[in-house]
């Protein structure tokens, strides 16, 4: 439930691209890039050299720590289009999981893995703005899935209130999640 289902561009390989990829947000400073990532100045400095026996290349955790530097500040005005469009217009959810109200077994509502499509539009509740909200709040993965429950519940078992009001939902063995906008 991260940040990549918000860039509709693919995200850039930037350590494999250029050398200089890591300060060119910074506009060449490598002070600022060290402070942002936790390392030294001179790391960084032999990271981005130019002379032919001086350049190393960053480690495999100073790698993801780029990545999730860049991703951060990636595409922002994108990232916020499509972040009031889902908002305004809602999201399909797509995942694959453990999914059912806790009923006895062998019931047909019993949880069980479920291929779920599901339209969750911003009527009913205000779903995105919920996860969106949490997300900004730092909220974990398991507060996230709390709100995807209850707005799946609400819209698969539920039909938006209607029906099976008293019944606990289960939601759990998530294989995968995934959203989709417009």
């Amino acid at each position: 439930m991260g940040q990549r289902g918000n860039a509709p561009r693919q995200f850039p390989k930037i350590c494999a691209r250029t050398r200089n990829s890591p300060t060119k947000p910074h506009r060449g400073s490598t002070r600022s890039v060290a402070a942002l990532l936790g390392v030294s100045q001179r790391t960084v400095e032999r990271w981005v050299t130019k002379k032919p026996g001086a350049r190393r290349p960053p480690g495999p955790m100073q790698v993801r720590a780029i990545e999730e530097a860049v991703l951060a500040r990636w595409q922002p005005r994108v990232r916020a289009r499509r972040r009031a469009q889902a908002e305004a217009e809602g999201f399909v959810f797509h995942t694959r999981a453990r999914f059912g109200f806790a009923a006895p077994a062998g019931s047909s509502d019993d949880p069980r893995v479920r291929w779920i499509n599901q339209d969750l539009p911003e009527e009913p509740e205000e779903v995105a703005r919920e996860l969106f909200a949490a997300r900004d709040a730092g909220a974990g993965e398991q507060q996230q899935t709390v709100i995807l429950t209850h707005a799946l519940g609400r819209a698969y078992f539920r039909v938006w209130g209607r029906r099976a009001h008293a019944l606990h939902i289960a939601f759990s063995d998530i294989e995968f999640a995934d959203f989709s906008i417009g």
